[in-house]
C-alpha cells in the first residue's frame, strides 16, 4: 500500500519544550484515543502515568501497540475512588488528562447505570483525586459534542449553548460537564485550572470498537464482505484523532500558562465539512480499494441525532488550534493505517509514522 496522503498544514502544534520531562497523569490510556495520546506524550518527552482498565476486546490497539510498555501503566477503574487517588498521588503529576469513559451511545442503552457511574461519578472521582494532589496545575476533562441539547435544528453548537441529552450517553456527558463546573467553582477555584474539551466523531487507525462506523466498515472490508450501515443520512463532523488530541495538548499548555482558559472548548472541523454517513463510507471504501462494497440495513430503532456539528471558533482564536487534516486526508490516513496493519504492518510503527508526518512543519 502507498504511503499516507500528503498533509495540508494549518494550526499550532504542541510545544516539545513544554512537555519534555513534565509529569502527566492520563486516564483511559488503553482506549483508542488514549493510546494515540500516550504515544504522542511519550514522543514529546513527557513522563506519563496511565490509569485505565485492561484493554477491551480483540483486536486491541493497546495490545498491538504495546502501549503499556511505553508509559508507566496502572490498571484501575475510575469508579474506584481510593485506587485512583493512590495512583495519582504516587504519580505526582503536573497535568491530568482525563479521557477514561464509556464512550458508546448504543452501549449506554444496554448499560445506562454503568455509563453514568463511569462518565459522571468517575469524573468526580478524578476531580476529587486532583483536589488531594498538590502537584497538579491543570486538568483537561475530555467531554463530547453530544453533551449539547440537540434538536436537529442544523446549527453548529457553541460552548455556551444549552446542555442536554436524549440518550444515556449524551445525558451522562452533559451531567459530567455540570459536575466539572460545580467542582471548579466550589473546590478548585484557587487550585488547579480545569477545562472541558468537547470533540466530535473521530476516526483513525486502531479503533475496533463495536457499533462504530469506521471499525464496522474495516472489519467488513478486511473480510471481503459488504459493510452494512444503519443511518446513511446522519451527518457528523468527522475528524482524524490527532486533530482533537492536538487541541487537548494545546489547551493543557494554555491552562498552565495563564488564567482565563478554564472553561469549555469545542474541537471540530468547520461545520461546512460535516458529511453524511453514506458519503464517508463511500470515501472510505474508495480509499481502501479492492472494490470494497457497502449497503444499508433497516434502522434498529435506537435513536441518534440526525445532525451534529460544533463551532470551534474559540479554540481557533484563543489557542491557535485548527485541524491539520481535512476530511479526505483524515479518511485517507485512516484507510492507509488499517490496510497497512491488515497486511502485517506494526501498529506501534504505524502510529509513530503518522505522528511524525502530522508534526511536520
Amino acid at each position: 500500500m502507498s504511503t499516507a496522503p500528503a498533509l495540508a498544514r494549518a494550526g499550532r502544534l504542541p510545544s516539545a519544550s513544554f512537555w519534555a520531562g513534565r509529569r502527566v497523569f492520563l486516564t483511559g490510556h488503553t482506549g483508542f484515543k488514549g493510546v494515540w495520546l500516550a504515544f504522542w506524550l511519550a514522543r514529546l518527552g513527557a513522563e506519563v502515568t496511565g490509569y485505565a482498565l485492561a484493554p477491551e476486546g480483540l483486536p486491541s490497539l493497546a495490545v498491538l501497540s504495546e502501549v503499556e510498555a511505553r508509559v508507566r501503566s496502572v490498571r484501575g477503574d475510575i469508579r474506584d475512588a481510593g485506587a485512583l487517588a493512590l495512583a495519582m498521588a504516587g504519580a505526582r503529576p503536573d497535568v491530568v488528562l482525563h479521557l477514561a469513559a464509556q464512550s458508546l451511545v448504543r452501549r449506554s442503552y444496554v448499560d445506562p447505570v454503568g455509563t453514568f457511574e463511569t462518565n459522571v461519578l468517575g469524573t468526580i472521582h478524578v476531580m476529587q483525586a486532583v483536589r488531594q494532589t498538590p502537584s497538579v496545575s491543570a486538568m483537561v476533562v475530555v467531554s463530547s459534542d453530544k453533551c449539547y441539547e440537540n434538536k436537529d435544528f442544523g446549527v453548529a453548537f457553541v460552548e455556551g449553548d444549552r446542555l442536554g441529552g436524549r440518550d444515556p450517553y449524551s445525558a451522562s456527558k452533559a451531567c459530567a460537564e455540570l459536575a466539572v463546573a460545580a467542582w471548579r467553582g466550589s473546590f478548585l477555584a484557587s487550585g488547579p485550572r480545569v477545562a472541558t474539551a468537547r470533540a466530535g466523531n473521530v476516526i483513525g487507525g486502531g479503533d475496533w470498537a463495536a457499533d462504530r462506523l469506521v471499525p464496522d466498515c474495516v472489519r467488513a472490508f478486511g473480510a471481503g464482505v459488504p459493510a452494512v450501515i444503519r443511518n446513511p443520512a446522519a451527518t457528523r463532523p468527522w475528524q482524524h484523532v490527532l486533530d482533537p488530541l492536538c487541541g487537548y495538548l494545546l489547551l493543557a499548555e494554555a491552562l498552565c500558562r495563564d488564567t482565563g482558559f478554564d472553561i469549555a472548548w469545542n474541537f471540530g472541523p468547520d461545520p461546512s465539512e460535516a458529511r453524511p454517513v453514506a458519503d464517508v463510507v463511500g470515501r472510505l471504501a474508495a480509499a481502501w480499494g479492492d472494490a470494497a462494497r457497502w449497503g444499508v440495513q433497516q434502522d434498529d430503532g435506537v435513536p441518534e441525532a440526525g445532525l451534529l456539528a460544533v463551532d470551534a471558533s474559540r479554540a481557533r482564536a484563543a489557542l491557535g488550534w485548527a485541524p491539520r487534516l481535512g476530511l479526505d486526508d483524515a479518511i485517507g490516513w485512516t484507510a492507509h493505517w488499517y490496510r497497512a496493519q491488515h497486511e502485517g504492518g506494526d501498529a506501534a510503527g504505524l502510529i509513530a509514522a503518522e505522528l511524525a508526518q502530522y508534526e511536520q512543519p
